[in-house]
């Protein structure tokens, strides 16, 4: 038997046994599992990015290190995600505060829809939010359905406004509510897009709630950070970056600002090439679960300038 040979013969015997002892189900068209969300398996999506910002797409398990709550852990489990199936939720601020920059957004999420969703295959939602959270259109396949619900993402009218006594912004709660009610019902591979200038006004929960609902969920957090310097008035508002980046590095995932130079169908090309070049690496923790809780995680690369993009902790559920 050539060595090549040997070693394939003994990663199939590696993914056999994980896929019997664990529960694991296949991709088609894969060689390394994918874990349902039951499974004790602990799953870490990385981005890593060179000196530069281009992304490393050609690094292997041997390249990271792991560990959870400082101690060392084994990486039983390693691909490059280039094709497995998405989940996503677009999050979209309908407040009065994205009113002139609303049009703008619609048509860079048609286009990165379009782009994007392989039907039969990935899965997408739309939520919007501003003094409530509304569910536009639930998971599907279909970018046609997409298309038609985006269309109705809309700010609140004047009537509406009057009604309410003033508009809102319920940033945490919909992040919450859509890693509560959708994402943590789901496995995969799964992300959150948010499109915001991240200043929230009327949430009953907090950002640490909206974070560690994401980490419970396994969800990735990408913000888009698109503001109108001129909605709050000469005075100006409140600076929602600090919130939407927070948010965005907790869970593992990008942050994006829309600028002059930099404009939000740039930044979702970006997100897209993101979406396509993570690694997926998997461990089994070496201290059993007695009660459920956040741990610790570090991914770090051993090459010299690179950057490694990962969620710092995982619920481990009991």
């Amino acid at each position: 038997m050539t060595t090549a040979a040997a070693i394939a013969g003994t990663r199939r015997e590696v993914l056999q046994w994980a896929a019997a002892l664990c529960g694991a189900r296949f991709a088609r068209g894969q060689d390394a599992p994918v874990f349902s969300a039951d499974v004790k398996v602990v799953n870490v999506l990385a981005t890593v990015r060179n000196r530069t910002g281009s992304l490393a797409g050609n690094l292997n398990r041997d390249d990271f290190s792991l560990s959870e709550d400082g101690r060392p852990q084994t990486i039983r489990y390693f691909a490059r995600e280039s094709d497995l199936p998405l989940t996503l939720g677009l999050l979209v601020d309908t407040s009065g505060s994205q009113r002139r920059v609303l049009d703008a957004e619609r048509g860079a999420s048609l286009r990165f829809l379009d782009q994007v969703v392989r039907e039969k295959k990935d899965q997408v939602f739309i939520m919007q939010f501003d003094s409530a959270v509304e569910m536009r259109q639930a998971l599907t396949s279909s970018v046609g359905k997409l298309d038609d619900a985006l269309a109705y993402v809309d700010t609140e009218t004047q009537r509406q406004l009057r009604m309410q006594r003033g508009g809102g912004t319920m940033l945490y709660d919909a992040v919450a509510q859509a890693s509560d009610e959708v994402m943590r019902k789901q496995s995969g591979r799964k992300a959150l897009i948010v499109l915001s200038d991240g200043v929230d006004l009327g949430s009953y929960g907090t950002l640490k709630d909206a974070v560690e609902a994401a980490q419970r969920a396994d969800t990735l957090i990408y913000s888009i950070l698109y503001s109108d310097p001129g909605a709050y008035g000469v005075f100006g508002g409140r600076d929602g970056k600090r919130v939407l980046q927070r948010m965005s590095n907790d869970s593992g995932g990008s942050f994006f600002e829309v600028s002059k130079e930099q404009t939000v169908d740039r930044m979702f090309d970006i997100l897209q090439e993101e979406l396509r070049n993570q690694y997926n690496l998997g461990y089994v923790s070496d201290k059993p679960i007695a009660i459920s809780e956040f741990r610790a995680i570090q991914l770090t690369v051993r090459q010299k300038g690179l950057v490694v993009q990962a969620r710092h902790q995982y619920w481990a559920r009991r």
